[in-house]
């Protein structure tokens, strides 16, 4: 061996994976790359990263309109940064499935639109007040969430919708007579959605004060009104011909649609602050 030459072998480059490719191994003996900041590293004894598919199903009971295009539109928006297998598959760690919840928890919650959400993640504020929150008992009564994409939508017969909700039977006929509600025929039995089933439990909560069916066509007519309003803005957008014109419509929709809805409980509000004594 000659004197004064280095013969230590270098270390071999990692081998590259497919593009964009966050679960591959580096090849033995490769030095790894440094880890990226925010960015969640599995160790052993760590909690399982979860497909797409199961977070959706993870959380569907605690945010029933949740769907995997959802999930997949808030990665574009920047919002949550799942780990890619070889297969170009997402995964998703117990932090990520988190972030995600505190996500839907303030667009149900607060009405707050996603711009107003990032920054409240980049703060820290949101994780700080998710991680002091509990999951609320499916029984009792929760606000919408503001999402109108098309999706596999479970139907419930009346006997599922007054277990659920414990309303009577009457105020479900009450409320399809004032056509606040309108159940469909399914198999020969008439059955309800989601939205429907969750309109009867905040009207069975009414209802105890004394506020009817025929009361809350008031509702009914102020909700057709702003869902005219929206479909005149939108109209041309929700019809186009370019599936992604349209779904960047559809996710349009559902944020005017948030606004709305926090506009209108503001000018409630204001106004009841007048009963309230000074």
């Amino acid at each position: 061996m000659s004197a004064g030459v280095d013969t230590t072998p270098e270390p071999r480059p990692a081998a590259d994976g497919p593009s964009g490719d966050e679960g591959a191994l580096p090849a033995p003996g490769a030095l790894r790359p440094p880890p990226i900041p925010g960015q969640a590293t599995r160790r052993p004894g760590s909690s399982k990263a979860l497909t797409i598919g199961a977070v959706c199903k993870q959380l569907e009971r605690e945010f029933p309109d949740i769907s995997i295009s959802k999930i997949r539109y808030l990665e574009d928006q920047k919002l949550l940064s799942p780990r890619r297998t070889p297969g170009g598959y997402r995964l998703y760690s117990a932090r990520e499935v988190n972030r995600l919840r505190t996500i839907l928890r303030l667009q149900r919650d607060e009405f707050l639109p996603l711009r107003v959400i990032r920054q409240e993640l980049a703060a820290g504020r949101a994780d700080a007040s998710a991680s002091e929150s509990q999951a609320p008992d499916p029984r009792t009564l929760r606000r919408a969430t503001v999402s109108v994409s098309e999706r596999a939508e479970a139907r419930y017969t009346l006997a599922n919708v007054l277990e659920e909700t414990g309303a009577e039977a009457s105020l479900v006929r009450e409320l399809e007579d004032f056509g606040v509600i309108k159940g469909r025929q399914q198999e020969g039995e008439l059955t309800y959605d989601e939205t429907e089933r969750e309109i009867v439990r905040a009207a069975s909560e009414l209802a105890r004060f004394g506020v009817g069916g025929r009361n809350l066509r008031v509702f009914r007519t102020s909700a057709d009104r702003e869902a005219a309003l929206l479909e005149q803005i939108l109209a041309p957008s929700l019809r186009s011909r370019n599936p992604e014109r349209r779904r960047e419509a559809v996710e349009t929709l559902e944020n005017l649609a948030t606004v709305a809805s926090h506009l209108k409980h503001l000018l409630l509000v204001h106004d009841l602050r007048r009963l309230a004594p000074g």
